[in-house]
């Protein structure tokens, strides 16, 4: 196993020879097997217009060398715009320095899986990707034997270049684009050892950079059209409310409104700028009245404890004779756990641009979903999915909330009924009352040991609002226990939820290693050498089946172990977490410290498992950003409500994580060689299992609820506050 030093921050298709004699390769991201194609002539491939010719996804090959690579997948700030083009430019063997990415409509016939979400984006495409560039390198170098009339075998290709090694002649890709055109599209290619990558794992600066750190128009908020109005929606801001009247005069009679309109549960003021728009909402006036029942964060709290004790749940995984096991256990621990609701908070509020005509509909804007986006689009508009184009600005964050598509559908029903394209912005206090947030869940986890200390048993219940399953039943320890009850409980709400980075395993992690640190504080053995038995023991004699890699999470573990210096350290106190998400590994150790009799966190090892780290520079932020996103929302971020209403409505109540309280962060990645398992989410559910750990370590205290900072135990501390 060898370990990648820490580091700072299908298909081809042969298209045509062009005008100008470049070579023009487009590749479909469904497959990699490499078909034939109709030709197109392009005056200028290095500078395709986006959406002027019906391309799936390409590479293009310019007579002056540059190469073209457009990304399909939307980029919210996972590097996927980065890190797809490097694949193909690693296997095409190119000059990085003459590689352009742009980014690629919705194109659902030339390309698959066009979605951010779930961590999946380089474990779908890895393969497919690698295809398309070792295709056109094979291509290039055939064109270079048929000029030189030697054996393929005999030429190198390196840097946008084919070399000759005999006879040190060379050709650049450019010099050969227009004869590779002409060479038979292989049917197989080779790929390249991955012990011979020479740009993958290395650090790539993100190809955005320039533009967003001056202020080049990249995000949807930046999208401009002569002509277009700009719209924002008056919502119910208590849930189960509905419009009874609204009374709109004043607002129609402010400058620069040309409409108020009422549809669905929304009234949208709709004119000639944002600012204009802004004024006369704040005017407008809406009455609601009571359509179900009205929540608040008191009776969740009454709801969990009820539904703990219901027998209606769904038994998730059930492995051997549960309830003997408890009867006869020599000692049962019994813990429980809860977190709040959770807004988004993308740092760009929703928005989104549609031009609805007779003939179809134009959207344009960020959205995790593009497809989602257009085919429901299509549905309320009775046009089919054709008529309906979708173009992709990077997203300023979305953290799931965005794989819906409601704010899409807003401004495609309003350009409808208004007659004129329409961009519909969210202020940030709509963004926090507009709803889709992280459920709230409940966990009660119990263990039954037997006289030796061994957990002989394992329950866990998880009773959510709007959570859908609420648990990860195959997952650690599930194989390493002979008996075993997982269920989960629902609860409809009207209160609207949708997946939140790391869906329920970024609260369920902390729960689990709370729990299972303080199972083994109670057996006495030191909680990494409990957790590595136990995984021994469902290698050795696994319960029921095992879908999780126990080699992998032994090799994060023993990692962060060993750079954390485990257990060796004199005035520090440290608190260790793993956990396997999005088919990844992360094992952390946190590090805090008491200075003035207060505990500050101080350090956070962490040991990913992601298999290869295409761009490590990408790779250490995502690890990075993640920990510092689970972190913050552990210490304080908090949703609460009363009478349907969210009681945090911006950032000066809804609080998030400083920059000053951001602990040093020492990532280090396990190289396997096995093909990429995703990186955008695993790294946040460890994070909150691994101060809370290291926080009883350091004061006594276990921490049971979140965020941390409201619990009486961290009552007037501050674990982020540097003295």
């Amino acid at each position: 196993m060898a370990i990648i030093p820490k580091t700072n921050r299908r298909d081809f298709l042969k298209m045509a020879a062009t005008a100008s004699g470049g070579l023009l390769l487009g590749f479909h991201w469904a497959s990699a097997d490499a078909t034939s194609a109709s030709m197109e002539v392009i005056s200028d491939a290095a500078n395709i217009p986006l959406g002027a010719v019906d391309f799936n996804s390409y590479l293009s090959i310019a007579p002056d060398g540059i190469i073209t690579i457009f990304s399909p997948n939307p980029e919210l700030g996972q590097n996927i715009k980065t890190s797809f083009p490097m694949i193909v430019a690693e296997e095409l063997d190119a000059d990085w320095t003459n590689v352009k990415v742009m980014q690629a409509p919705l194109d659902t016939k030339k390309f698959e899986r066009q979605v951010t979400g779930g961590s999946g984006a380089i474990p779908h495409s890895w393969e497919r990707l690698r295809k398309a560039g070792a295709t056109a390198r094979h291509m290039l170098v055939e064109a270079a034997a048929k000029r030189w009339n030697v054996p393929a075998t005999t030429l190198v290709a390196d840097k946008s270049i084919v070399q000759h090694i005999e006879s040190g002649r060379k050709l650049s890709y450019g010099e050969l684009a227009a004869e590779a055109s002409n060479v038979a599209i292989p049917t197989d290619v080779k790929l390249k050892d991955i012990k011979d990558f020479k740009l993958i794992g290395t650090p790539i600066r993100n190809v955005d950079n320039h533009e967003m750190i001056t202020g080049k128009p990249l995000y949807g908020l930046d999208f401009y059209r002569e002509g277009m109005l700009f719209a924002m929606i008056q919502r119910p801001q208590a849930f189960g409310m509905k419009i009874k009247s609204v009374d709109a005069a004043a607002a129609k009679g402010m400058p620069g409104i040309t409409a108020v309109v009422t549809f669905k549960n929304n009234v949208a003021i709709v004119g000639k700028s944002t600012w204009q728009v802004n004024k006369a909402r704040k005017v407008l006036k809406v009455e609601y009245e009571a359509e179900g029942a009205i929540e608040s964060t008191l009776d969740h709290d009454r709801l969990f404890k009820e539904l703990l004790e219901s027998k209606d749940a769904v038994v998730k995984r059930k492995d051997g004779d549960v309830d003997t096991a408890f009867k006869n256990a020599a000692k049962v621990i019994s813990r429980e756990y809860q977190c709040p609701f959770l807004s988004h908070a993308p740092m760009e509020p929703m928005n989104f641009f549609a031009h609805v005509r007779a003939d179809g509909a134009e959207l344009i804007g960020p959205t995790q979903t593009p497809e989602m986006a257009r085919n429901e689009t299509a549905k309320l508009l009775g046009l089919s999915p054709e008529q309906v184009t979708v173009d992709l600005t990077r997203l300023g964050g979305g953290f799931g909330r965005r794989l819906k598509a409601d704010y899409v559908l807003e401004a495609a029903e309003l350009s409808s009924i208004v007659k004129a394209p329409v961009k519909v912005i969210w202020t940030r206090e709509d963004d926090m009352t507009g709803g889709s947030y992280r459920p709230a869940v409940r966990y009660r986890f119990e263990a039954a040991l037997d006289t030796n200390g061994n957990m002989i048993g394992y329950k866990l219940k998880g009773v959510g609002i709007n959570a859908g399953n609420t648990t990860r039943e195959d997952n650690f320890p599930s194989g390493a226990v002979e008996n075993i009850l997982i269920e989960s409980v629902e609860h409809k709400s009207p209160i609207t939820t949708g997946a939140w980075r790391a869906p329920i395993t970024n609260f369920l992690a902390f729960a689990e290693q709370a729990f299972l640190d303080e199972v083994a504080s109670a057996v006495k053995q030191d909680p990494i050498a409990f957790r590595l038995a136990l995984l021994d023991k469902a290698k050795q004699s696994p319960v029921g089946a095992v879908k999780y890699d126990i080699d992998r999470m032994k090799a994060v573990i023993t990692t962060a172990a060993e750079k954390s210096q485990w257990g060796k350290k004199k005035d520090v106190a440290q608190g260790f977490s793993v956990y396997f998400s999005h088919r990844s590994y992360v094992a952390q150790v946190a590090e805090i410290s008491m200075k003035k009799g207060k505990p500050v966190l101080e350090k956070i090892y962490a040991a990913a498992d992601c298999g290869v780290v295409v761009n490590l520079s990408g790779a250490y932020q995502q690890v990075r950003g993640g920990i510092v996103d689970g972190l913050g929302h552990a210490l304080y971020s908090n949703l609460t409500f009363k009478d349907g209403v969210t009681e945090q409505k911006n950032f000066n109540t809804y609080r998030l994580i400083r920059m000053k309280e951001i602990p040093e962060i020492d990532v280090h990645f396990i190289n396997n060689g096995i093909a990429p398992t995703g990186l955008g989410e695993p790294a946040l559910p460890p994070t909150g299992g691994a101060v809370a750990n290291a926080l009883f370590k350091a004061t006594g205290k276990r921490l049971y609820n979140q965020p941390f900072t409201k619990q009486e135990e961290l009552k007037g501390v501050n674990l982020g506050e540097r003295l």
